[in-house]
């Protein structure tokens, strides 16, 4: 049973790999192709899992209120990327370039999340409050997995 953060520290350490390894694939190859799905169906159920788990109960204290919408917006601009290198042809100079710029921006939000955000989540939030969020953040992760496709044509609707 794995407590909130180091759920969360677990698959970004997955991120971080994937995103080497995409960095190391070029073109259009079944290299790329596999990484790059992993990476993508990860990190989009991985945000939305710690949105509506570790943010709502952020955003719950008066301090964490900042810091949640803050890491939310970002989700929303890593997610326009991610979205953008979709619509890319992977062997065009352009999706590297692109896949260059969510590599650095990732990095950055995951670093900020564990250096800043943990820190002070663990000052206003006591391990008895946020006990159970651990498994919590595992099970909407396997949900919003199946969810990712559903999402997506809703968002194109609005």
């Amino acid at each position: 049973m794995p407590n909130i953060y180091d759920a969360i520290k677990a698959d970004h350490d997955l991120h971080r790999s994937l995103l080497n390894e995409l960095l190391d694939t070029s073109g259009d190859s079944t290299k790329r192709q596999n990484a790059w799905k992993t990476f993508y169906e990860d990190v989009k159920s991985h945000a939305a899992a710690e949105e509506e788990t570790f943010y709502s109960k952020l955003i719950s204290k008066t301090w964490g209120q900042d810091a949640a919408r803050h890491s939310v917006h970002e989700h929303q601009q890593l997610d326009d990327l991610m979205e953008e290198l979709n619509e890319m042809d992977m062997s065009s100079p352009g999706w590297l370039t692109k896949f260059k710029t969510l590599k650095h921006d990732y990095e950055h939000h995951m670093e900020e999340e564990e250096d800043e955000v943990f820190t002070r989540a663990r000052e206003v939030i006591s391990d008895e409050e946020i006990e159970g969020y651990g498994d919590r953040f595992e099970a909407r992760k396997k949900e919003e997995r199946g969810l990712i496709e559903e999402k997506k044509e809703d968002s194109l609707e609005d």
